[in-house]
């Protein structure tokens, strides 16, 4: 008995099931969008505190170049006849030019011998371990968290006893005393990440603890000697409470102020109006008090963030 043939199967006339379709890949708006977000806040608050410096300077420099009249009657216009001589009176007549010279004796030495003194006692503490080494170091952090306020009087005191009032070499002496715990403070951590074995090399060639710290030691730390020394250069710059207390007028001409009290001691009298120009003066005594601040960071901006991101990473 023969088998019948199988049919074929009949062919199937239904399409082909589509392959499921790839997830759509975001456009990225949502992501740019964050970080537009993310960035631009940051540079709203940039550009903002940029504007709060920038314009109080440009108001103080046009003012400057005004006369009384002019300041009261249009603070904010460009001046009509532009009034350089102020810059001469200022200098010559309201006394700027010695008072700035006084300034910067007092600054530039009390730097050098901040520098000197805390870069000596940094190393030592940084380097040596003796009794009291710690002591020694944690007295100088008191010393960072101490009131200016409270010393005001025992400090009179002492300068009075010591014939150190009403003269720049007392001012040198207490400015330096007020800047050595933060700069002790600073410098003994970079000291700590420098390394060692070239200190130890220096003395196996037969070079003294002087020679390896002078002619080694102090080379290696001049990022943080740079960072340091601009910090106090704008701290004593700028100090006016100690000059106030300490260095009161010996003379009518008052030949012995800081520019600080210059200035604070010229707004007074401008109140009264001496000249047409009296106030564009006090003025003048401001922007010529701010540029050698603007110089000193402009120069040594990029040699500051060095000296920081060292200290940081090393």
């Amino acid at each position: 008995m023969t088998s019948l043939p199988t049919p074929a199967p009949a062919p199937t006339t239904e399409s082909p099931k589509p392959s499921a379709a790839p997830p759509a890949k975001g456009d990225g708006r949502g992501f740019r969008g964050a970080r537009l977000l993310s960035d631009g806040i940051p540079q709203i608050f940039l550009l903002a505190w940029a504007l709060l410096v920038i314009l109080p300077m440009l108001w103080v420099l046009l003012s400057s170049l005004k006369t009384n009249a002019e300041i009261y009657r249009s603070p904010f216009a460009l001046p009509q006849t532009w009034q350089f001589a102020t810059y001469v009176d200022a200098w010559q007549t309201a006394n700027i030019g010695r008072f700035f010279l006084n300034t910067v004796i007092v600054v530039v030495l009390g730097v050098f011998f901040t520098l000197l003194l805390s870069s000596m006692a940094a190393y030592v503490l940084a380097r040596y371990a003796f009794p009291g080494s710690r002591f020694i170091y944690y007295l100088f952090l008191v010393g960072m968290t101490f009131p200016l306020f409270l010393a005001i009087v025992p400090l009179t005191k002492v300068t009075q006893n010591l014939g150190l009032q009403q003269s720049l070499p007392g001012l040198i002496i207490v400015y330096v005393a007020f800047s050595l715990p933060f700069s002790v403070f600073f410098l003994t951590a970079f000291f700590q990440s420098l390394p060692g074995e070239l200190a130890e090399s220096a003395f196996i060639d037969g070079a003294g603890h002087f020679r390896t710290f002078f002619q080694i030691m102090l080379p290696l730390a001049k990022p943080g000697l740079i960072s340091i020394g601009v910090f106090n250069f704008l701290g004593q710059w700028n100090q006016y409470l100690l000059p106030l207390v300490l260095n009161t007028p010996k003379d009518n001409e008052r030949s012995n102020f800081l520019l600080t009290q210059g200035l604070a001691d010229l707004a007074q009298r401008t109140r009264y109006e001496s000249s047409a120009t009296s106030l564009a003066e006090m003025f003048a005594g401001l922007v010529i008090a701010m540029i050698p601040v603007l110089v000193v960071y402009i120069v040594f901006q990029r040699k500051v963030e060095e000296g920081l991101t060292a200290g940081a990473l090393k």
